[in-house]
């Protein structure tokens, strides 16, 4: 005689991923807070030696660098989300993503380390996230002892101030 096997003991746990996905992401700090970046928008890593300054650009745009033969707008990310400038003369670093047929690349006050995580792992924006931080996250991660927010390029590149 065959058995029904129970429904409930065939669905997955709660929160767990259907089928295992993972994303990937270069993780960046702005003014002491994580974020991520997903690996396959990301074409350099690099510490700019000079940028060039770009007359009647908005406050943002910190100039331009030659990256091998290209001209790559250097966007501040610090000031695209409406934090105050960095102090001091550390090197900052770049993490250079293309949009459309544009280099950018995204200043910040320092690159960490590639991480692969459960898409399960990401959860909703939080209620109390900035707004102007909500914009450009397409949600958060919670990792020992520091939240990741998600950054969604194409936004962080596009919302007007």
């Amino acid at each position: 005689m065959n058995q029904l096997t129970p429904m409930s003991d065939q669905r997955p746990a709660p929160g767990a991923a259907q089928d295992g996905r993972e994303h990937v992401y270069v993780t960046v700090y702005v003014e002491e807070q994580l974020f991520g970046i997903p690996i396959e928008r990301v074409q350099d890593i690099l510490i700019p030696e000079k940028i060039a300054h770009i007359p009647l650009a908005p406050p943002e745009v910190a100039g331009a660098i030659n990256l091998r033969g290209r001209i790559v707008t250097v966007v501040d990310v610090r000031i695209r989300l409406g934090l105050p400038p960095r102090q001091g003369d550390g090197p900052r670093m770049c993490v250079t993503v293309e949009q459309g047929n544009e280099l950018y690349s995204l200043m910040v006050d320092s690159v960490g380390e590639v991480k692969s995580l459960k898409v399960d792992r990401i959860e909703s924006n939080p209620s109390t996230l900035n707004p102007r931080w909500r914009a450009i996250a397409t949600g958060v991660v919670r990792l020992d002892g520091e939240l990741m927010v998600v950054c969604e390029v194409d936004a962080l590149l596009g919302f007007s101030l």
